[in-house]
């Protein structure tokens, strides 16, 4: 079976209907839960290709670039990043496809050992500790030879997979692994923007030229060079609108004056659940929202009016946007942004 067929089995098996004519980019963002944005991303690094009907603003896709992107969605299942996922498609010698797996196999491996070995090492910390269960004990693995002889002589466990892994297996994994462990809580204080917001075709560029124009004319770098990017959905999309917004928020001082079509407004600040996600990745706001609503026992949501109507209050934040800002950017996988989900301590019960 070749790389094609064999990425693409299940979702053919699942989606033959699907791809049967051309589908605008609302409907392949339903379909596969992929943001817009993100298939745009994907088009504008040349991953994807879109076509556009005649007479008709919006993008749409035929079957081939509907083939390609559910090899993408298998792909980025496997933890294969997005430049090489690009090697493997746009190139026909399979011998490139062996390479950046053998090269992700190793990284696992690695990944595979250190994990190993920090469950063997607890596993004879429990046993060394059971043993002395009785006892008063100050835990004190530095002054315990025992313990560290066990470190010092740990050998790597081996372990077995089975040979075959059906998409269930492989889903369950993506789960597993889609489990945020390090999020940061921060809090962001009250502060003034200048919003560029846009409903249409493409809204993120072309709220994004707006914002740019914007800070050009007002020199606001210099003014302000600790001036912070913001943004979100603004309305989202959906099966029922055509059009969907995006604003922009950028930081500004609080008695500078801003013309059309950007607008004055005042952010009241709060506190936020955050997740760094590289640019694309914006599945992660899920694992972002499961991380608030299920897997804490701390926090709860908290939403707002600040983000518009459908994001209620989540936020995206552009980090490092003054050195990305006006440069010849090339390494787009280096674009780094804060998913920001608005929280409050849960009451106590």
């Amino acid at each position: 079976m070749t790389l094609t067929s064999c990425c693409t089995l299940y979702l053919l098996l699942s989606k033959e209907e699907f791809i049967m004519e051309l589908k605008t980019i609302s409907q392949v963002s339903n379909a596969f839960k992929i943001s817009t944005r993100t298939l745009r991303y994907y088009e504008e690094i040349g991953l994807l290709a879109s076509s556009k009907k005649e007479g008709y603003a919006y993008r749409s896709y035929d079957e081939n670039a509907i083939l390609r992107l559910q090899q993408i969605v298998i792909l980025r299942k496997l933890r294969i990043p997005l430049k090489q996922i690009g090697d493997i498609l746009n190139n026909e010698d399979v011998v490139q496809a062996i390479e950046v797996f053998k090269q992700n196999i190793t990284n696992l491996e690695n990944e595979i050992a250190a994990l190993s070995t920090i469950k063997v090492i607890l596993n004879r910390l429990i046993e060394t500790l059971q043993k002395k269960v009785n006892l008063k004990l100050k835990l004190d693995i530095l002054g315990d030879d025992y313990i560290l002889d066990a470190i010092d002589s740990l050998s790597l466990q081996k372990i077995s997979f089975k040979e075959e892994k059906s998409m269930e297996d492989l889903n369950k994994a993506t789960e597993s692994l889609s489990t945020l462990k390090n999020v940061r809580i921060v809090h962001l204080p009250p502060f003034t923007v200048a919003a560029s917001h846009y409903i249409g075709a493409n809204p993120e560029e072309s709220a994004e030229k707006q914002l740019e124009h914007f800070i050009k004319t007002t020199n606001l770098y210099e003014i302000k060079p600790d001036a912070r990017v913001f943004g979100f959905n603004h309305p989202c999309p959906s099966n029922d609108r055509t059009d969907y917004g995006y604003e922009f928020w950028i930081t500004i001082p609080e008695d500078m004056e801003v013309s059309a079509p950007l607008e004055k407004k005042h952010f009241n600040g709060g506190l936020y659940a955050a997740h760094m996600i590289t640019f694309g990745n914006f599945h992660e706001w899920e694992w972002l929202s499961n991380w608030v609503n299920v897997n804490n026992s701390k926090y709860e949501a908290n939403y707002t009016d600040d983000g518009g109507e459908c994001m209620a209050g989540l936020l995206e934040e552009s980090l490092n946007y003054l050195y990305r800002y006006g440069r010849n950017w090339s390494e787009k996988d280096e674009h780094q942004l804060d998913l920001l989900f608005p929280i409050k301590l849960k009451e106590q019960k």
